[in-house]
């Protein structure tokens, strides 16, 4: 009788453990799922940022260089931006060799791939 009493005592305690593992489990994916959710705002309120100060520099830069169209001024920016990068990079003790194709149209081209993606996330954001 004692056994039989300890088995049942034993299930009621294992579907205890059971229950409260997955209480922990599915709390954990609440959380991790609500994280994920503040990180993408977050991101998204990052790139926001970033298309709103471009915009503005794009302004100002217009009015002192007339008929420079938001297209230059973007290059322009794109530009200088890459190459902080490049600097940056080249600052960083931990960076060994970088290969790049450094070319006037490579940097181009690399700055029309980053004012592309920047408008397509302000299409997606917006």
């Amino acid at each position: 009788m004692n056994d039989i009493n300890a088995a049942q005592r034993e299930q009621v305690a294992a579907n205890a453990r059971g229950e409260a593992e997955k209480i922990l489990v599915v709390k954990k994916a609440e959380a991790e799922a609500e994280s994920k959710a503040l990180q993408g705002q977050g991101i998204a309120n990052q790139r926001k940022a970033i298309i709103e100060g471009l915009q503005v520099s794009i302004e100002q830069f217009q009015k002192v260089v007339e008929g420079a169209s938001p297209k230059e001024v973007m290059q322009l920016v794109m530009v200088t931006q890459y190459f902080d990068t490049l600097k940056s990079i080249g600052e960083n003790d931990k960076t060994n060799t970088l290969f790049l194709a450094h070319s006037p149209g490579a940097v181009k081209e690399v700055s029309e791939q980053i004012l592309q993606s920047m408008l397509v996330a302000e299409r997606a954001s917006g």
